[in-house]
């Protein structure tokens, strides 16, 4: 007792926290997880999640393009209708390709298109068409039965490029403008007619004489070849004779299809 009774302190012993050790191991004990988690606080054992920032808006953002894309098709799709009907209503015929049946390449229909009086010159025009497509045709036969029987393969070239040019330009430059112009009653496409077609009808002169100008005149099968041909081959010259007959034929239906629309023409205005 007189000990006790000296120290300056007599709790100093005594003075123990009784949560020093005993508060952290029963919280060890415990929470046995705690210290070996982590908060999100920037500690060095936290976790990382890859979660790219766009992640959360790309469904939206798909969402909207998708519906943007859609709300365009659309507008896109009203925008041709108010075309075909403003086109219908203003009596502009949409043409579809309809000629010739087995295989359709260009719009052709006298009967619907053609007022009834102009039906018959624009057949006898339609029959000068077909008839300078069977001439180059005819002179490409003729010219390659030449070429088989010791003529040459350059002439047959040339012939082969009269026809590949000649069916598709007679067309464009002076049936289809005749086509438009009776349709349309157009002056200037009558213009355009008689200017090429008077071009046309010079081919056909040029082919059924088939002067010694390119190749000695053989790759047109006209008058003068035929009787170079003849002294050589007699098949060839047979051959040939036909397709002078034919540009012959050819001149005589262009020349009164021409003063037929022409006198037609002259009757309107």
């Amino acid at each position: 007792m007189q000990q006790r009774r000296d120290d300056q302190n007599p709790f100093e012993e005594d003075q123990v926290n009784p949560f020093a050790n005993s508060s952290g191991a029963e919280s060890k004990s415990r929470f046995p997880g705690l210290s070996s988690l982590s908060f999100g606080f920037g500690n060095k054992n936290d976790a990382t999640v890859d979660i790219p920032l766009g992640s959360a808006n790309d469904p939206k953002k798909k969402e909207k393009e998708l519906s943007n894309w859609e709300a365009d098709l659309k507008r896109r799709e009203q925008d041709i209708k108010r075309r075909e009907e403003a086109v219908t209503s203003a009596g502009v015929p949409v043409e579809e390709k309809n000629w010739p049946p087995f295989f359709p390449i260009i719009h052709h229909d006298i009967a619907k298109e053609i007022p009834i009086h102009a039906q018959r010159l624009q057949y006898l025009a339609f029959a000068s068409w077909l008839g300078i497509l069977l001439c180059l045709g005819w002179n490409v036969t003729a010219v390659m039965v030449c070429w088989i029987k010791g003529g040459g393969v350059k002439i047959f070239f040339l012939a082969s490029i009269y026809a590949l040019l000649g069916c598709p330009l007679s067309y464009v430059l002076w049936y289809r403008p005749l086509y438009h112009a009776m349709r349309t009653d157009s002056a200037l496409k009558f213009s355009w007619f008689f200017v090429l077609y008077l071009i046309h009808i010079g081919f056909c002169i040029v082919a059924a004489i088939a002067p010694p100008i390119v190749f000695h005149g053989k790759s047109l099968t006209g008058i003068l070849a035929a009787i170079d041909t003849f002294s050589d081959h007699a098949l060839v010259g047979i051959f040939y004779l036909i397709g002078f007959g034919l540009f012959c034929l050819e001149i005589l239906l262009s020349l009164w299809v021409l003063q037929k629309i022409y006198m037609y023409f002259r009757g309107n205005k």
